[in-house]
């Protein structure tokens, strides 16, 4: 079931989907879905990073911030990589400030961003957690070990990772035709 008014899941994105939406945010919002989608983080994490969690290739999101209160660290995709170098982002405190002295953006703030450019892309039920599905159910197609996806996404357990992934009809249906 798709997302409808903040109801169901939300969309996957495509390749081609992610880019036109990217192109439509400004730069350090383009940096901040950015970092979503290519590390598999919550919205919450990413806008909640600081200058400092840029280690090296290497995202960390600190307990403080993540859902399970475990620190993580995520490798950075080479694209994420250029993409944050291109960025006008600090080099101290939080990547992303809000409009208030020493808090980050605000949720809502990116909800808006996020909306606006699906609205005049014509691209209906997608949210900031479209990227936290698409990451997980994309290295679930790859073949990549669900223990690995469980870590790097800081999922709590397996159960809960399941709940992320998605399955397609055509998945669906070449699973029955293995059947003799």
């Amino acid at each position: 079931m798709p997302k409808c008014e903040r109801n169901g899941k939300s969309e996957l994105w495509t390749a081609e989907q992610f880019r036109q939406v990217a192109a439509e945010l400004n730069p350090n919002m383009r940096a901040l879905f950015s970092i979503c989608y290519y590390t598999g983080c919550r919205i919450s994490e990413a806008r909640q990073l600081r200058a400092e969690s840029l280690v090296g290739d290497t995202i960390v999101f600190k307990k403080i911030t993540t859902k399970t209160k475990r620190t993580r660290s995520v490798p950075m995709h080479s694209t994420l990589k250029t993409i944050l170098s291109e960025s006008n982002l600090p080099t101290t405190g939080y990547l992303f400030p809000g409009r208030e002295k020493d808090k980050p953006i605000s949720r809502q703030a990116c909800d808006k961003s996020l909306r606006r450019a699906c609205d005049y892309l014509g691209l209906e039920g997608f949210s900031s957690h479209s990227n936290r599905r698409t990451w997980a159910t994309r290295l679930d197609r790859a073949g990549v070990r669900m223990k690995a996806i469980k870590e790097l996404g800081g999922w709590s357990s397996m159960a809960a990772l399941q709940r992320y992934l998605d399955v397609s009809e055509a998945e669906m249906a070449a699973a029955i035709e293995v059947l003799d």
